[in-house]
């Protein structure tokens, strides 16, 4: 292994497999336990780095166990409370004796329309995807901030751009909030040469997509009338959509080149942001100009509410 070989700790939550057609990629579609991390493990580990994989479940990493020496599984659920999960950091730190990067990739994705779910529906959302983030990095930081040099890699998402998509709002809002805490992160831990990094990535064929349930919060029996019209066109939009076009494999390669500053990396200045995926793209320059059209319509509103003096 090289001098700069890097110690990474991935967060996973475990979802329900699915069996894929397409048996050489596999691995990819099935997390750390499945999809972006189940990637990402493969191609840190191509590149001589030693990690450290977590899960909610270690079954779900069972498929790993002894396939690398420099992987090591351990069973982490990002939902326990910061002084469990500071216990788990610790125990991970002993694995290598050090940490390098860490990778927010613990996700979930509770789609259902806002005022049926309410504020239990959200906090469900958020205690993955918020919070959950909130404890691992701040568990992890104290290792980073020593050393005075690190990684802590945020996966979000597009759907942050696009939360007027009914059904998504709990998921959107969630990754809206973890994007600014990432923003916030990154002008905090600056000054100790600790690198942020929001990867903003489009619907990819991993098991999230896939996975069985999805949906469910839309389809409530119960669910209240005045909504089965927005809720009946999403569910015939996601019904319908082609599978994704993103190929997880070469997202994970890019996240990867970007932290270890190598191949599309090279010669770049540290970007903070990492859109991966044409519709991501697209979603964030329909919200700007959005944005922006707004600015020049009401720009004699905007500016027009000053004191007089300071105008």
């Amino acid at each position: 292994m090289s001098s700069t070989a890097k110690i990474w700790l991935i967060t996973g939550k475990c979802l329900r497999r699915r069996v894929c057609a397409n048996e050489s990629t596999v691995h990819c579609y099935l997390g750390a336990s499945s999809g972006f991390g189940r990637c990402l493990i493969t191609e840190i580990l191509g590149r001589g780095d030693r990690v450290i994989a977590t899960s909610r479940s270690l079954a779900s990493l069972r498929a790993l166990e002894g396939t690398d020496a420099n992987l090591r599984l351990l069973q982490l659920d990002v939902t326990d409370g910061p002084d469990i999960i500071k216990a788990k950091m610790a125990e991970a730190i002993n694995f290598f004796g050090g940490l390098d990067v860490l990778v927010n990739n613990a996700g979930a994705n509770f789609t259902g329309i806002l005022e049926e779910g309410g504020s239990a529906f959200l906090r469900k959302q958020f205690d993955v995807c918020v919070f959950g983030v909130m404890d691992v990095t701040t568990a992890a930081l104290p290792y980073l901030r020593a050393k005075r040099d690190g990684t802590v890699v945020i996966i979000g998402s597009r759907s942050a751009w696009i939360p007027e998509f009914p059904g998504i709002g709990s998921y959107a809002s969630s990754k809206a909030a973890v994007h600014a805490l990432a923003e916030a992160f990154s002008g905090e831990l600056a000054h100790l040469n600790i690198r942020v990094l929001l990867v903003e990535p489009s619907a990819f064929r991993t098991s999230m997509i896939n996975a069985e349930g999805f949906f469910d919060g839309l389809k409530r029996k119960d669910g209240i009338p005045d909504y089965d019209s927005p809720r009946n066109r999403t569910l015939d939009l996601f019904n319908s959509f082609p599978p994704p076009s993103g190929d997880p494999v070469k997202a994970m390669a890019a996240v990867v080149d970007v932290v270890r500053q190598e191949g599309v990396a090279v010669g770049k200045p540290w970007p903070t942001y990492l859109v991966l995926g044409r519709d991501a793209e697209k979603a964030i320059l329909a919200k700007t100009d959005k944005l922006k059209s707004h600015l020049t319509e009401w720009a004699e509103v905007v500016r027009g509410v000053e004191f007089e003096a300071d105008l």
